[in-house]
C-alpha cells in the first residue's frame, strides 16, 4: 500500500459560485480629451500588424481579451484521477530495493523534501515504478492523483488547468490555462487533502521552472521521471533516485511470471538465467523477448539459439560504439527478432514500413490521423506490393488495415497505439525508434522524409490555435523529423513543414520561441541552400516578422529592409515575394512610428499587387486592408472607412465570411468606425466579430486578442467605462503573460488602462500608471516615437484632472511643440493635445489663451474630421465654456 506520508486531514470546502457584481453607473464624460494607444489588426502575409491610436473621449484603443461561458459545475466527487496512469506491465516487478530508496528519500526528516526524481536510461522501468506508486495511491484513497506527460511544458500546464477545473479549485476561471494552472499549484501547496502528482519523462528542466508542485502541509508528493542527469532537476526539495536495470533475481522472476501468466510455463526451460543475462537484465529487452517467445512458442534455449545465430549477422547493425545512449545492443537484436514476426502477421508486409516511418516521428507520440493521410496510405501500398510473401499485390492499403498493423506492433511492444491518448495516440520508445532507423530494411531516407513531411502537413489544421495541444504535438513531430533526416527536409517536398512550425509558434503567442526557432531555421537554410535561395530569403523575412511580434522593432526594420533589397536584386521588383517583403516592411515601419513611410510604401505595394496578382488575389486584398489602416493612422479617417468597407465586401465574396483575413477586415473596419466617431457601429461590429473569432479561431488567437482590445476602446467611447476598465485590465494581464512586461504592446495596454482609470475617476491610479508608461516608452521606443508623444499627452491630461494644473500646462506645451515638429499641427494626435492644452489653460485661469487655442482647434477639427464628429462637438462645447471665462 501507499506509504503513510499521505496523512489525511480535514476535507476542503467545495468552492461556492462567485457572486455576480452589481452594475455600476457609467461615469459622466469629461469635456477634456485624452490620448490612449491601442494595437490594431492589419499586416501583409507574415507581417500582420498591430497598430495604435489615441483614446479617451476623443480617441481609440484596441486591446486583447478572451471570452468564455461559465456553467455551474456539480460538487467534486473525491477522489479524482486526472491523466492516464499507465497500466502496470504483466508480471510487473515491485523492485523492493529501488522502492526502499524512494521511500527513504521521501521520509527524510523535513517535510520540505517533497519531490523524488527517478532518473535513468530508456527502458529501465522509471515510468512503471511511478505508475505503481500512482496505482497504490488510488487504491489507498488518496484524494487527487495527477499523471502528467512532461515532454513539453505546455502539456503539463494544460493538464494542471484541466485538474483545476475538475477539482473546482478557487481562482479557476477557464479563461487562461496558465492562471488556472497556477491556481492549482497554490491550492496544492496549502490543502489538507492528500495528493500525488507524477511528472513523467521531463525533457526540459529549465522550462519546468515554476511548475513544480509543493506541499507546505506535508499531505502531497511529487514523483518525476526523466532520462536526464541535470543539476537543475535537484535542489529546492528535489532528490534524484538513480534507476538502473533489474537485478538478476528480478529479471528471472519477471521472465518466469510473464510466461506463466500466459500459461506458457513450458517455455521457461534451463536457459532462463542465461537469457536474462544475455539481454542485460534490461526490462524493455526482457519484455520484447518474452512477447516474441509467446507468439512463436519458443523456449528460452531456442530463443537463445536465434539470439546467438551469427548467420543472422545482427551484431554489426548495433555495435556498442554506436550506442551513444547506453541502451545496449541486446535490445536492438531483440527488436529485430520481434519485428520479423510482426512483418509476417496479417495484414502482412506492413509492420516494417509502419515502424520505419514511426521511427522518424516524436517518440512521445503523434496523432492516429497521420495514418489515414493519402501520403501514408500511398507509401504503404507501394511497400506492401514490394514485400516478399504478400498476396495483396497493388491493392490500396486502407486506414483500417494500418490500424490493425499498429495494434500488431503494440502487441509485440514495438510501439504503443491507444486512441484514447490523442493527440499522442501512437508512441514509440526512443530505443525502438533508433533501432528501426538503423535497420537495413528501412526505406531510403529521402523517401521516408518526404512521406512524413507530407503526412504531417495533411493533418495540420490551417488554424491550429483552437487546438493548442495538437499544435504542440505537431510542432514536436516536425522538429524531431528535422533532427533525424539530415538535410533531406530541405528538399522542396519538406520545407513547408519547417516554415509551418515557426508560424504556429508565433500564432500561439510563443513569440520568444518563434524568434529562437526562426534564427535557427535561417542559419540552417542558409547553410544548405545558400544565402540567396528563395527559401533563405523567406526564412529571413519570417524572422523579421518574429522580431516585430516580439517587440524587437529596430531589428525587424533592419532585417526587413535587407530582405527587400535582396529580393529586388535576386527575384526582381515585381516578384510576389518582393511585393510581400514591401508589405511586411510597411508594417514594421508602422510599429516604429514612421507614419509617412508607411502610407507611401503601402500605396506602392498595393499598386504592384494589383498589377502582378490582380485586384482580388488574397495578398492584394490584405494589402488594401493594410493601406486602410495606414490611412487611419495618418488621420485620413474617411479614406480608411471607405477603403475598409470595400475590402470587407470583397473578402466576404472571395474568401468567405469566416476566413481569418475576413475577420481581420471586420475588426479593422470596427476600429475605423470608431476613429470616425461612429461609436455605436464600432461597438456592434466589434462584438459581432469577436464572437465569431472566439468560435472559429479560439479565444487566444492573436487576431482575437486584438479585436478584444478594440472592443474595450469602443466601450470607453460609448461611455461604458466599467466594461472598458474590466476589459483593459484583462488585456494587460494577457499581454504581460504572453509578451512580457517590456513589449511595446504591453506598454500600449498599460497606457490604455491608465486612460480607462481616468474615465472612471480613478485619478491617482491613472497618474501612477501613466508616469510608468512614459518612462518605459522613452527608454524602449525613444523620446520621439508617436507612442511616446501619446504617453506624454495622456500624462498631461491626468495631471490636470488631479489638480496639478501647472504641470499639465508645462508638459502639454512641451509635447505639443514636439508633435507639431514631428507629425504636423493637423495630425489627429496633435489636434487632441491642442484641445487638452486649451482646457488646461482654462483651468489655470489663462482664459484668453484658452479661447484662442480653442478657436483654432475647432476650425481644424471641422476641416479635418467634419462638423459632426464627436471630437468636433467636444471642441465646440469647450470653446463656449472658455468664452464664458469658465474652466473644468
Amino acid at each position: 500500500m501507499i506509504p503513510r506520508w499521505f496523512r489525511r486531514r480535514g476535507d476542503d470546502a467545495t468552492r461556492a459560485p462567485a457572486a455576480v457584481p452589481e452594475k455600476v453607473p457609467t461615469a459622466h464624460r469629461e469635456a477634456d480629451q485624452h490620448i490612449q494607444v491601442a494595437a490594431r489588426t492589419g499586416g501583409v502575409g507574415a507581417g500582420r500588424d498591430a497598430n495604435c491610436n489615441a483614446v479617451g473621449p476623443n480617441s481609440r484603443v484596441y486591446n486583447r481579451q478572451e471570452t468564455h461561458i461559465h456553467q455551474v459545475s456539480p460538487e467534486v466527487e473525491w477522489p479524482l484521477e486526472v491523466g492516464a496512469v499507465p497500466a502496470l506491465a504483466t508480471a510487473f516487478q515491485p523492485r523492493a530495493a529501488l522502492r526502499a530508496q524512494v521511500d527513504a528519500a521521501r521520509a527524510q526528516g523535513s517535510a520540505a523534501v517533497l519531490t523524488q526524481v527517478l532518473s535513468g536510461g530508456g527502458g529501465v522501468g522509471k515510468s512503471q515504478l511511478a505508475a505503481a506508486y500512482a496505482s497504490e495511491a488510488l487504491q489507498d484513497g488518496v484524494d487527487l492523483v495527477v499523471w502528467a506527460t512532461a515532454v513539453e511544458v505546455q502539456q503539463v500546464v494544460t493538464l494542471y488547468a484541466q485538474t483545476a477545473a475538475l477539482a473546482q479549485i478557487p481562482g479557476t476561471t477557464g479563461e487562461n490555462p496558465e492562471e488556472d494552472a497556477r491556481a492549482l499549484l497554490s491550492w496544492l501547496a496549502t490543502t489538507e487533502r492528500r495528493w500525488l502528482v507524477v511528472l513523467d519523462d521531463i525533457t526540459d528542466p529549465a522550462g519546468m521552472t515554476g511548475w513544480w508542485p509543493s506541499s507546505r502541509t506535508g499531505t502531497g508528493w511529487v514523483l518525476a521521471t526523466t532520462r536526464l542527469h541535470d543539476a537543475s532537476l535537484t535542489g529546492n526539495g528535489r532528490r534524484r533516485i538513480s534507476i538502473d536495470v533489474y537485478n538478476p533475481d528480478e529479471a528471472v522472476t519477471y521472465l518466469r511470471d510473464r510466461l506463466s501468466d500466459d500459461d506458457a510455463e513450458h517455455l521457461l526451460d534451463n536457459g532462463g538465467d542465461e537469457l536474462t543475462a544475455a539481454l542485460g537484465y534490461l526490462p524493455l529487452a526482457l519484455g520484447h523477448a518474452a512477447a516474441y517467445m509467446l507468439n512463436e512458442d519458443l523456449p528460452c534455449t531456442q530463443y537463445l539459439s536465434l539470439f546467438y545465430d551469427e548467420t543472422r549477422r545482427l551484431e554489426h547493425l548495433f555495435p556498442e560504439t554506436a550506442d551513444a545512449e547506453g541502451y545496449g545492443r541486446q535490445v536492438a537484436t531483440t527488436l529485430l527478432l520481434s519485428l520479423d514476426v510482426a512483418q509476417k502477421t496479417e495484414p502482412a508486409g506492413l509492420a516494417e514500413p509502419v515502424l520505419g516511418l514511426v521511427a522518424f516521428l516524436d517518440p512521445a507520440g503523434h496523432p492516429h490521423a497521420f495514418w489515414s493521410t493519402p501520403a501514408a496510405l500511398t507509401y504503404l501500398t507501394k511497400c506492401r506490393a514490394a514485400a516478399p510473401g504478400t498476396t495483396a499485390g497493388s491493392e490500396p492499403v486502407t486506414a483500417e488495415q494500418v490500424h490493425s498493423v499498429l495494434r500488431v506492433l503494440h502487441r509485440y511492444a514495438l510501439l504503443y497505439s491507444d486512441r484514447s491518448q490523442e493527440p499522442r495516440a501512437v508512441r514509440i520508445h526512443a530505443l525502438t525508434a533508433r533501432a528501426a532507423r538503423e535497420s537495413p530494411h528501412a526505406e531510403p531516407l529521402p523517401t521516408l522524409t518526404a512521406v512524413a513531411a507530407e503526412a504531417l502537413m495533411d493533418i495540420w489544421p490551417e488554424i491550429d490555435q483552437p487546438q493548442p495541444e495538437l499544435a504542440a504535438v505537431l510542432r514536436a513531430n516536425a522538429d524531431y523529423l528535422w533532427q533525424h533526416t539530415e538535410d533531406h527536409l530541405w528538399q522542396p517536398y519538406g520545407r513547408g513543414v519547417l516554415f509551418r512550425v515557426g508560424n504556429s509558434l508565433r500564432n500561439a503567442g510563443l513569440v520568444s520561441a518563434a524568434v529562437a526557432y526562426g534564427e535557427r531555421l535561417f542559419v540552417e537554410v542558409k547553410r544548405v541552400l545558400g544565402p540567396e535561395h528563395r527559401d533563405t530569403l523567406m526564412a529571413r523575412g519570417n524572422l523579421a516578422s518574429f522580431y516585430r511580434s516580439a517587440g524587437r522593432v529596430d531589428e525587424a526594420v533592419a532585417l526587413g529592409e535587407a530582405v527587400l533589397v535582396d529580393r529586388e536584386r535576386v527575384l526582381g521588383p515585381e516578384h510576389p515575394d518582393t511585393l510581400l517583403a514591401r508589405g511586411n516592411l510597411a508594417s514594421f515601419y508602422r510599429s516604429a512610428g514612421r507614419v509617412d513611410e508607411v502610407v507611401a510604401l503601402g500605396e506602392a505595394v498595393l499598386a504592384g499587387m494589383v498589377r502582378v496578382l490582380g485586384p482580388e488575389h488574397p495578398d492584394t486584398l490584405l494589402a488594401r486592408g493594410n493601406l486602410a489602416s495606414s490611412y487611419e493612422r495618418d488621420g485620413r479617417v474617411d479614406e480608411a472607412v471607405g477603403l475598409g468597407e470595400e475590402v470587407l465586401a470583397d473578402m466576404v465574396r472571395v474568401l468567405g465570411p469566416e476566413h481569418p483575413n475576413t475577420f481581420l477586415a471586420r475588426g479593422s473596419l470596427a476600429s475605423f468606425y470608431r476613429s470616425a466617431g461612429r461609436v455605436d457601429e464600432a461597438v456592434g461590429l466589434g462584438e459581432a466579430v469577436l464572437a465569431d473569432m472566439v468560435r472559429v479561431l479560439g479565444p487566444e488567437h492573436p487576431d482575437t486578442l486584438l479585436v478584444r482590445g478594440n472592443l474595450a476602446s469602443s466601450y470607453g467611447d460609448a461611455g461604458r467605462v466599467d466594461e472598458a476598465v474590466a476589459l483593459g485590465e484583462a488585456v494587460l494581464v494577457d499581454r504581460e503573460r504572453v509578451l512580457g512586461p517590456e513589449h511595446p504592446d504591453t506598454f500600449l495596454a498599460r497606457g490604455n488602462l491608465a486612460t480607462s482609470y481616468w474615465s472612471a475617476g480613478r485619478v491617482d491610479e491613472a497618474v501612477g500608471l501613466g508616469e510608468a508608461v512614459l518612462v518605459d516608452r522613452e527608454r524602449v521606443l525613444g523620446p520621439e516615437h508617436p507612442d511616446t508623444f501619446l504617453a506624454r499627452g495622456n500624462l498631461a491630461s491626468f495631471y490636470r484632472r488631479a489638480g496639478r494644473v501647472d504641470e499639465a500646462v508645462g508638459l502639454g506645451e512641451e509635447v505639443l511643440a514636439d508633435m507639431v515638429r514631428v507629425l504636423g499641427s493637423q495630425h489627429p494626435y496633435a489636434l487632441l493635445v491642442r484641445g487638452n492644452l486649451a482646457t488646461s489653460y482654462g483651468d489655470a485661469g489663462r482664459v484668453d489663451e484658452a479661447v484662442a487655442l480653442g478657436e483654432a482647434v475647432l476650425v481644424d477639427r471641422e476641416r479635418v474630421l467634419g462638423p459632426e464628429h464627436p471630437d468636433t462637438l467636444t471642441a465646440r462645447e469647450n470653446l463656449a465654456i472658455y468664452r464664458q471665462g469658465g474652466s473644468w
